[in-house]
């Protein structure tokens, strides 16, 4: 894992520990802390598609407080998450090669097609 992140994650346990909130870090709790806050990014654009230029600060506030809830769980799970990322992407390339998914008519897993 890099210092920075590791730098990160000893802050989020000092944070925690000093407010007694240790306790309140379960599994469960961050994994609806994370969902919460990505539902405060996602409701940034709800009405404005442009939000990263209009609001970069609100933005900027809100994947701030995903990554944190994010570093704090995988923390709390022994996750290296550098390590998973990496992985992941590895699986991702594999299960999308780019010679069956670009072009015009290509569409990231999850979007509806193109009619």
């Amino acid at each position: 894992m890099s210092d920075d992140l590791a730098r990160l994650q000893q802050e989020l346990r000092t944070f925690a520990r000093e407010r007694d909130w240790e306790r309140y870090h379960t599994p469960r709790n961050l994994a609806a802390l994370i969902s919460s806050e990505a539902g405060e990014l996602l409701a940034l654009f709800r009405w404005d598609q442009n939000s990263v230029v209009e609001r970069p600060k609100e933005v900027r506030q809100e994947i701030a407080d995903v990554f944190l809830g994010v570093l704090r769980m995988a923390d709390l799970a022994g996750i290296d998450l550098v390590e998973a990322a990496d992985e992941k992407l590895k699986l991702n390339a594999e299960k999308y090669p780019p010679e069956a998914n670009s072009g015009p008519d290509s569409t990231p897993p999850g979007f509806p097609r193109r009619i």
